[in-house]
């Protein structure tokens, strides 16, 4: 089938940048949240990001015109009949996703594929709350999904080879490369191997060892990491990482439980870089 209008569910950073590169790659795109404001904003952004595109000279006004006129801002899942694709790009809660896709099965043809951004839960899991578990597959996107060029594809138990070519193909006319995760396991392939580098970074600053800042120093001028651990779990956001580690912890262990300074900070609504402040202030 050939796909050309996406529908990403969830405006969030993920689903709004998502839906950025979709609609800077040619594709039409539906994008949805439970609330008008959530989608607004996320156009609101993507213009934004437009406007400096033509401020450093690589788009013109009129360019800019077409691109945003790709978007297509709704919300009402419903109107997700129109899309041959769909992307989910909600929390990261299990019973949401379920939810969420139980939703996406009625609304959308018997044809479309049915990706979950998820980051580290079962694609099994997620694809039974459909009647097309052979179409749901992951499709992980990394932030922000306008600049970073991998994306993990990841097969569930019934997920067809047809349906992992078919995601390949949006995500390589997205100019992304695609890794393929042959197992559907928490984490995947990243967040797998770069989690307990994270959970170390915490307790080394729960241990009283050394503050953020020279934790983040050292990560950053020692292994020539762009951000250090502290930077990139606010970038992810302390809300949706802690998520990740309740969820990691169920499947693989309490060697995976969130620490408590991370805890105590999602508690106090510092959820990182979107709201503000995190384990840093912005």
């Amino acid at each position: 089938m050939v796909v050309s209008t996406i529908g990403v569910l969830g405006a969030g950073a993920m689903g709004g940048g998502i839906a950025q590169a979709a609609a800077l790659n040619g594709f039409n795109v539906i994008l949805c949240d439970v609330e008008k404001r959530f989608v607004d904003d996320a156009i609101k952004k993507f213009e934004a990001h437009l406007d400096k595109c033509i401020k450093n000279e690589k788009m013109t006004i009129a360019e800019k015109a077409v691109v945003i006129g790709r978007v297509t801002a709704t919300i009402q899942v419903a109107d997700f009949s129109a899309a041959d694709f769909v992307i989910e790009s909600v929390v990261e809660d299990i019973t949401i996703k379920k939810n969420v896709f139980a939703a996406l099965d009625k609304a959308c043809r018997p044809d479309v594929i049915l990706a979950t951004n998820t980051s580290s839960m079962s694609i099994t899991d997620i694809a039974s709350a459909t009647t097309r578990p052979e179409m749901v597959a992951g499709l992980h996107f990394f932030i922000p999904p306008t600049i970073m060029d991998v994306v993990e594809v990841t097969r569930g138990y019934y997920t067809s080879d047809s349906t992992v070519q078919q995601v390949k193909n949006v995500a390589e006319q997205m100019g992304k490369k695609c890794v393929e995760v042959k197992k559907d396991t928490p984490g995947f392939i990243a967040n797998r191997i770069y989690t307990p580098l994270l959970l170390e970074a915490f307790k080394v600053y729960e241990e009283g060892i050394a503050s953020k800042e020279d934790i983040d120093a050292a990560m950053k001028l020692a292994y020539k990491l762009p951000i250090g651990p502290f930077e990139l779990a606010d970038y992810i956001g302390l809300d949706t990482l802690n998520n990740g580690l309740k969820y990691f912890q169920s499947e693989l262990g309490p060697q995976w439980s969130p620490p408590q300074t991370l805890k105590r900070l999602v508690k106090a609504g510092r959820l990182g870089r979107k709201v503000g402040k995190g384990w840093y202030d912005y």
